[in-house]
């Protein structure tokens, strides 16, 4: 068991680092105004991930929350999920045995929440904001959203750190293409962001997990060159084998940004999710799939669509645990690889 008091240590060590950070703000904001970053401009601390706060400058890793679903258009709440997901990380025990790694030998810094707004482009363009300095501190941002159009928001921000077009492949594990032209009117939500994305960016686009779509988005797909793993291809044919195939595509690709929407996993694994979807993927199948995929060249990451209020915490917990998982194997791939 995780120890009874490490969220109390890292809520009284987060009290005196905010404090330390709100005068360092004034201070700068006095004399240098110029000068404010984003990251202390667009961001607010409501607890830290996994109970542990390296500073920004030591950390290999960032979290950032962002609580933003005013797009959402079946269950709500997506906008609760960074806190939820980083009180059950405080819950759960940090060894990875896949990786052979342990959570708290990472460095990480958990900038807080985004501030978001109720409009999705101007949530994307400050979250945007953040990423990209970020990625100029050479660090690996992680998101945790959030309905999924804040994928959108970070592609951006990697597109121009990624190089030339061709450089950038997005993984994402979806129930969903997520592909629609637009959807209620709205040209920019949770069904229409990844085609967004590939009209803006023109990245590779790897989809697994999918077993929800209309024609028009499977057309779309074809004509695009997206490449589809769905659920029942994954189930058939067993998540390494299928992990096999995804790093064969993924050969002389640059960067990746990973994306996993939480209901690529079946309701009875992640039942709080925004949009649910019967016939996914088991924790094992994710988690297998994810070890055999992530290696260095994953630049950034999201976790998105957790609507905690919808279980009594499995979610949310699921959810943590991906992230650990995530973030002790690329901890692994950089030791190996280096």
């Amino acid at each position: 068991m995780r120890r009874p008091d490490r969220g109390y240590e890292a809520i009284q060590g987060f009290s005196s680092i905010y404090k330390c950070r709100g005068e360092e703000y004034l201070e700068t904001a006095e004399r240098r105004a110029s000068k404010i970053t984003y990251r202390e401009l667009f961001t607010s601390h409501p607890s830290t991930f996994g109970g542990t706060q390296r500073t920004y400058e030591e950390s290999d890793y960032i979290v950032l929350g962002v609580p933003f679903d005013a797009t959402s258009t079946y269950r709500v709440g997506a906008r609760f999920a960074p806190l939820a997901v980083r009180e059950a990380s405080l819950n759960i025990e940090t060894y990875s045995f896949r990786s052979e790694v342990d959570f708290e030998d990472l460095t990480i810094h958990d900038l807080g929440d985004l501030h978001v707004t109720g409009s999705a482009e101007e949530t994307l363009r400050r979250l945007e904001s953040v990423v990209v300095e970020v990625l100029d501190s050479r660090k690996v941002p992680v998101l945790i959203g959030g309905e999924h159009t804040i994928t959108l928001g970070a592609v951006r921000a990697l597109r121009a750190a990624c190089g030339s077009e061709g450089n950038l492949t997005v993984l994402s594990l979806d129930a969903h293409l997520d592909l629609r032209d637009e959807y209620m009117g709205q040209r920019l939500s949770h069904t229409t962001f990844m085609r967004r994305i590939n009209e803006e960016a023109k990245p590779r686009i790897i989809e697994v997990g999918v077993r929800a779509a209309c024609r028009e988005e499977i057309r779309y797909a074809e004509d695009s060159g997206i490449r589809i793993f769905t659920a029942l291809e994954v189930m058939r044919r067993g998540p390494r084998d299928v992990a096999e195939q995804i790093r064969g595509i993924l050969k002389g690709c640059r960067c990746t940004y990973l994306t996993i929407d939480m209901d690529v996993l079946d309701p009875a694994f992640a039942p709080a999710v925004q949009n649910p979807e019967p016939d996914g993927l088991t924790m094992h199948d994710l988690l297998e799939i994810l070890d055999g995929v992530c290696d260095r060249r994953v630049a950034a990451f999201d976790i998105v669509e957790v609507a905690p209020d919808y279980d009594e915490g499995v979610t949310s917990i699921a959810a943590a645990k991906i992230i650990f998982e995530v973030l002790c194997r690329l901890k692994k791939s950089g030791e190996t690889d280096s």
